[in-house]
């Protein structure tokens, strides 16, 4: 099997620049990306549990893993939602597949979003991580538009080995990540 093109150019590339703009002495102190997870909630479940499983195709499809079904924690009264019904999926991507899928989506389906200005830099959490939220999934290549009912949104977190939040913008900018230009 081959290995991803994103993988080699952060073996070759991406990983000396870090170490030299950070000044890493050890070569396992550099960032890297752990995995990444999509979350989809479906709140439509609730009424139409067929609609759960056209979401479930459809993340599978993108990611190409199948994705687990998430159910609730607990009953909310005014939402008709009873612990324990499915109202999700979410699937972690990990290795090869991570690469490839942030490939895809930085390389395809982001420059597919109408009036595309970057993604926003305020989605760190303050210890390296980043998430973000698009809002069509009609976006990536592998999803025919014409066959789409509905339109659904997911969350994107990219999960990474960076101590600051520096060290993670530098990481997902060099893997090609879009952010819109700071002020």
């Amino acid at each position: 099997m081959a290995e991803a093109r994103l993988y080699t150019a952060y073996k070759e590339e991406i990983h000396p620049k870090l170490m030299e703009e950070f000044n890493f002495t050890n070569r396992m102190a550099v960032p890297r990306l752990q995995k990444i997870v999509i979350n989809v909630g479906v709140g439509e479940a609730i009424e139409n549990a067929k609609y759960l499983d056209t979401v479930v195709s459809n993340v599978a499809a993108i990611t190409g893993q199948k994705p687990v079904t998430t159910r609730s924690r607990k009953s909310i009264s005014n939402f008709k939602l009873r612990e324990g019904m499915p109202i999700g999926c979410k699937v972690t991507l990990r290795r090869k597949v991570m690469y490839e899928f942030i490939d895809r989506l930085v390389n395809l389906a982001l420059p597919r979003t109408r009036d595309f200005q970057g993604v926003p830099d305020r989605g760190f959490d303050g210890r390296g991580n980043y998430t973000m939220g698009i809002s069509e999934h009609t976006i990536f290549p592998e999803i025919d538009v014409d066959k789409a009912d509905r339109i659904h949104g997911m969350d994107i977190s990219f999960v990474t080995t960076a101590e600051t939040d520096e060290q993670a913008y530098a990481l997902l900018k060099y893997l090609g990540m879009p952010f819109r230009k700071r002020d």
